[in-house]
């Protein structure tokens, strides 16, 4: 049976606790043994190799290096990692480390929450987005400064909301991507500003395929 950590905190108006849980829920489907925490002490005191995936949901926040560490080298030998909205792309911000593993780090949501925007599926016959179209989403619509390494496949446009940033012209951002990390493999997904989001049917199968195929 496959081993997966879930690690969560940090800021709660993501709603940590219950995003993790609907996360461990689909992993249990899949066939996973979850382990969920609420420290980041688990970090140095498991030994994270063991794991066949780990997910990051920790909003902002600060982690020692003795708790960064070894996260960065597991996933580096091959385990996997993935994530969602700011649970993994808005922690640890002072942590150049962990942003460049992730590929990518949160900069802003113009207009806030409840912005209506489309998400845009690049590639219907990939196995990540096999079957879906577009749909339209009422969330966060999430800027990144994103690392051009990763491989895109679902992206939002700017502007929808109005900003400072409009004047720069129409912008295609990556709202799921994938890179790796050494022999690990890296998922990252953008929709799923609090629970009630992440249940969204599309998300859920997002989710659902990007944590699996991002596991060793």
């Amino acid at each position: 049976m496959k081993k997966a950590l879930i690690f969560q905190g940090g800021w709660q108006g993501h709603e940590p606790e219950e995003v993790a849980d609907i996360l461990g829920e689909i992993l249990g489907e899949e066939g996973f043994d979850v382990k969920i925490t609420d420290t980041l002490t688990t970090l140095q005191e498991d030994d994270l190799t063991q794991y066949d995936l780990i997910i990051p949901n920790w909003t902002q926040g600060t982690i020692e290096k003795e708790q960064l560490q070894p996260l960065l080298d597991a996933v580096a030998q091959g385990t996997g990692l993935a994530g969602l909205h700011g649970g993994m792309g808005d922690s640890f911000r002072w942590e150049v480390d962990y942003q460049f593993m992730v590929g990518g780090q949160w900069v802003s949501h113009p207009g806030n929450d409840g912005v209506s925007y489309n998400v845009h599926i690049l590639d219907p016959d990939h196995p990540l987005t096999e079957g879906m179209e577009d749909f339209t989403v009422a969330s966060e619509q999430y800027y990144m400064h994103v690392d051009p390494a990763v491989n895109v496949h679902v992206t939002t446009r700017f502007p929808v909301a109005e900003g400072p940033y409009q004047t720069n012209g129409e912008v295609d951002m990556p709202v799921v991507w994938t890179k790796k990390w050494g022999k690990g493999k890296v998922y990252y997904c953008g929709l799923g500003h609090v629970a009630e989001i992440v249940r969204i049917p599309q998300v859920m199968k997002l989710m659902r395929k990007g944590m699996t195929w991002a596991s060793r």
